[in-house]
């Protein structure tokens, strides 16, 4: 009887939590929204990243050499080699998009920097022929946004990016040719890209979703900004493929200028595009 009592008390209060419980209800989508949140998760990084080399290959190969990823410095510029004071935030929207936004952790452009060794077109095993398309290229520069939005009713994946090139040098070794001090931007308070007379504002055509009178507005408005959208898709015109690779460029707005081209090690002048719109291009990319 003893040994009874002993296992009934054991049993009681293994099913008092379940008996305390036992007004719990199945709960619907809705309010399990309601108990886990509505933050979001945020992602905080810092990193440098090296690439002895990549290679795609088809009958011949692509080889890009010795690549580095990092903060400006590792390309020169002011800042340090780390790619650092990235702040992530990822949400699910309530229509199911999912959202990234790539911020900074103080406020400030996110610093950029990187170094290639060599880009190499390579024979395939057949020969040993191989040709340095570019060499020696060194950049840095800041990125102002970067946007990433999923859309459920498209399938695209929507890129919005606004950064600059404050200084990138390479040689075109096939061609002999060098560029020095190239330098990408935003044309500011110049935006009349269409030719009518009409200076866009910095939100004017909704590019950075801001209210053009803002400070940030204001801000990325003096760098290059890309918005494109990546989805699968059919081919163009009278292309017959289907479920290709579709990249629609819906814009890309800069200022470049380069400080010096060279040919042979001297240099034959500088080079400025003021105002530069590529719209509405359209890519279709698949296999053969």
């Amino acid at each position: 009887m003893k040994g009874l009592k002993k296992i009934a008390l054991a049993t009681a209060v293994a099913a008092a939590p379940f008996a305390a419980h036992a007004d719990l209800k199945a709960m619907d989508d809705s309010a399990m929204g309601n108990v886990t949140g509505q933050a979001g998760v945020t992602i905080e990084l810092e990193t440098k990243v090296s690439i002895g080399q990549f290679k795609y290959t088809d009958e011949g190969s692509f080889a890009v050499n010795d690549i580095v990823l990092g903060g400006s410095g590792v390309a020169g510029g002011t800042g340090t080699e780390l790619l650092d004071q990235l702040k992530i935030d990822i949400d699910v929207a309530d229509d199911g998009d999912a959202v990234i936004h790539v911020g900074t952790l103080d406020g400030n452009p996110i610093d950029w920097g990187m170094t290639v060794g060599s880009m190499e077109l390579l024979a395939g095993s057949t020969g040993s022929d191989s040709t340095t398309l570019i060499s020696n290229m060194s950049g840095y520069g800041n990125l102002a946004q970067l946007d990433f939005r999923v859309d459920t009713a498209t399938d695209h994946l929507n890129i919005v990016a606004a950064f600059d090139v404050q200084d990138m040098d390479f040689d075109v070794e096939f061609l002999g040719i060098g560029i020095r001090d190239m330098v990408i931007t935003g044309a500011g308070g110049n935006f009349d890209y269409d030719g009518d007379g009409s200076v866009m504002s910095a939100d004017a055509d909704g590019e950075f979703g801001l209210d053009p009178a803002s400070q940030e507005a204001q801000v990325l408005a003096g760098f290059a900004n890309v918005n494109l959208d990546v989805y699968k898709g059919a081919g163009l015109g009278a292309s017959t493929a289907t479920d290709v690779l579709r990249i629609d460029v819906n814009n890309v707005y800069m200022d470049m200028s380069i400080g010096a081209v060279e040919i042979g090690g001297t240099s034959i002048g500088s080079l400025a595009i003021d105002n530069l719109a590529v719209t509405d291009t359209k890519l279709a990319v698949y296999g053969h």
